[in-house]
């Protein structure tokens, strides 16, 4: 089996536990107004290669990953789960750890048949949960959050590892309400191992003037680390809040 890729980078250090060999797919579904990644959007693009092909790029450099893997990320690597879970049952295979980082976005609960197959090789999901509410999830990404949060809770019930992600960008994914609303969801999440709140940059504007695309948030500034800081805060405090209302009951 074959499968597209855009890149791959080894020595990452924010993309999973340890270092890590990160696997760019190419393809998504989603348009994020935020996204830095605009070059994967097409499932066509890339390079196509084997599963082979990327594990003997990491045995070139597997000697400097210091209690880490391989992680997938993207694009959305799920849109070709076929190729994406022969490569993690291979690396499994090897010992090597394996990290599957997703929007969720192509998870559909009535059938899990594939996903089944794959969390079997998963050592990891990182989730990025754009928006908790519905409608502005769809304003933000051009889909309802439905299937994802049912993915989420669908690794907790099978007992695999998330960290969640959340990028929080002004006026957009920063209320109050919404950020707290998040943490309550995350109290379901029983598998729940970190949560990553991550600010809003524009570095990736460079890359939608080389694509000749207007950039979709146009001036809106970057967000703070103390803004970032402030909004994991209400996160959590909602999630903790949760957790105490159930222990009530």
């Amino acid at each position: 089996m074959t499968g597209r890729i855009h890149s791959v980078e080894s020595f990452s250090a924010v993309d999973g536990p340890g270092t890590r060999f990160v696997v760019f797919f190419q393809g998504c579904p989603m348009r994020c107004l935020y996204c830095h990644n605009p070059d994967t959007w097409r499932p066509d693009g890339g390079r196509e290669v084997t599963a082979e092909d990327i594990l003997t790029e990491y045995d070139a450099v597997k000697e400097f990953m210091h209690n880490g893997g391989i992680t997938c990320t993207g694009g959305e690597p799920c849109l070709q789960i076929g190729f994406l879970t022969e490569l993690f049952e291979k690396a499994k295979s090897k010992g090597i750890n394996t990290c599957l980082d997703t929007s969720g976005i192509t998870f559909k609960p009535k059938d899990t048949a594939a996903f089944d197959r794959l969390i079997k090789s998963t050592d990891l999901v990182m989730l990025d949960i754009k928006h908790i509410d519905p409608e502005k999830h769809k304003k933000l990404t051009g889909h309802d959050n439905k299937g994802i949060l049912a993915f989420a809770e669908y690794l907790s019930v099978n007992g695999i590892p998330v960290w969640i992600r959340h990028v929080v960008v002004p006026d957009i994914t920063d209320d109050e309400e919404s950020l707290y609303k998040l943490g309550h969801f995350l109290a379901r999440i029983k598998t729940l191992k970190a949560l990553d709140v991550l600010p809003y940059h524009t570095l990736g504007r460079h890359k939608y003037e080389d694509l000749g695309m207007d950039y979709p948030l146009g001036d809106t500034p970057p967000m703070s680390k103390e803004g970032a800081l402030r909004a994991r805060d209400i996160i959590m405090r909602g999630l903790k809040d949760e957790l105490r209302q159930n222990l009530k009951k």
